[in-house]
C-alpha cells in the first residue's frame, strides 16, 4: 500500500477532478468549517493534502500526518497550510508527541484499515483526543466500483481492486465499501452523537469521543 501510494503521488489529485463528484465534493466543503471551527485538529494518513488545505484556515491549531513521504511533499505545497505541523507517523501508532487533541479526520483512509485493524487504528486515534472530541471519516461510497470493480473478497471480508498507474504497473489494493450500520457498529462503543451523510460518490461520518 506504501509503495503504490508513493508512486501515485503526482496523479492522486484527480480523483477529486471527475465532474460527477463535484457537487458532494461541494458540499463537504461546506461542511468542513463546521466541523472542524475553532479546534485542534489531527489529520490521520493526510495524502498529497487536498483536505487539509480546506480544514487548516478554519482550525485553531492543525497537525496532519501520513506514513509516506513522497504525498507528505505534495501536501506541505497547498495554499493555506503555513500553520500546519506535517509529521510522517504511521497511522497505527501514532506517537505521543503528537500531544492531544479536540478533534481528528481520516479522509479516504478507513475503507483502506483491514476489517480487523479498524479498533486497533480508532483506539490509537482516540489516544490522541480529549474527551468530547468531534471525530469525522469520509470516504467513497461502493458507486467507485463501477469504475474500479472488486476483484477478491477475503475471508475477513476485506475487498480488493486492481488499479494501474500511468506508467503501467498493475496494485492490489485493500478497498472496503462500509455501509451506514456497519459504520455506527463500529464507532458505537468509543463515541457518542454519531451522524451520517451519505451522497452519490462520497460519504461522512461525524460523531464525538466518548469520555
Amino acid at each position: 500500500m506504501r509503495e503504490y501510494y508513493a508512486a501515485r503521488a503526482p496523479i492522486y489529485d484527480e480523483v477529486y477532478l471527475r465532474p460527477e463528484r463535484q457537487a458532494d465534493l461541494d458540499e463537504l466543503r461546506r461542511r468542513i468549517p463546521a466541523w472542524f471551527a475553532g479546534r485542534s485538529v489531527l489529520e490521520v494518513a493526510c495524502g498529497t493534502g487536498w483536505w487539509t488545505q480546506f480544514i487548516a484556515p478554519v482550525a485553531s491549531r492543525m497537525t496532519a500526518t501520513d506514513a509516506v513521504a513522497e504525498p507528505l511533499a505534495f501536501a506541505r505545497l497547498r495554499p493555506g497550510v503555513e500553520r500546519v505541523s506535517f509529521v510522517q507517523a504511521d497511522a497505527y501508532a501514532l506517537p505521543q508527541s503528537l500531544g492531544n487533541f479536540d478533534a481528528a479526520f481520516a479522509g479516504l483512509w478507513i475503507s483502506h484499515v483491514p476489517v480487523g485493524r479498524r479498533p486497533e487504528f480508532l483506539a490509537g486515534v482516540h489516544a490522541r483526543l480529549v474527551a468530547g472530541a468531534r471525530v469525522v471519516l469520509v470516504d467513497n461510497t461502493e458507486v467507485q466500483c463501477e469504475r474500479l470493480p472488486i476483484v477478491e473478497r477475503d475471508a475477513a471480508g476485506n475487498t480488493y481492486q486492481m488499479r494501474t498507474l500511468p506508467d503501467g504497473t498493475a496494485h492490489r489494493v485493500l478497498k472496503n465499501f462500509p455501509g451506514e450500520e456497519e459504520l455506527r457498529s463500529m464507532v458505537e462503543r468509543i463515541g457518542t452523537h454519531a451522524q451520517y451523510w451519505r451522497g452519490a460518490h462520497f460519504w461522512a461520518l461525524c460523531y464525538a469521543a466518548a469520555a
